[in-house]
């Protein structure tokens, strides 16, 4: 049985979170880009990531 932190991990293009390998993703692995069906859904929507809400919070 492997660890959590043993699985391989990438960051959410949306929310900019990390999220681990799940066996669903198995054979598309390379081509996840998003922790969640609700990220997916929300990516084409013209929202701010979180990175770009404390940039533009930063230069005010």
């Amino acid at each position: 049985m492997r660890r959590k932190g043993d699985l391989a991990e990438k960051t959410c293009s949306v929310c900019q979170r990390p999220f681990a390998w799940r066996r669903k993703w198995a054979r598309v692995w390379d081509e996840v880009r998003y922790c969640s069906e609700r990220c997916r859904r929300g990516s084409g929507n013209g929202r701010q990531s979180k990175q770009e809400r404390n940039a533009s919070a930063l230069s005010r």
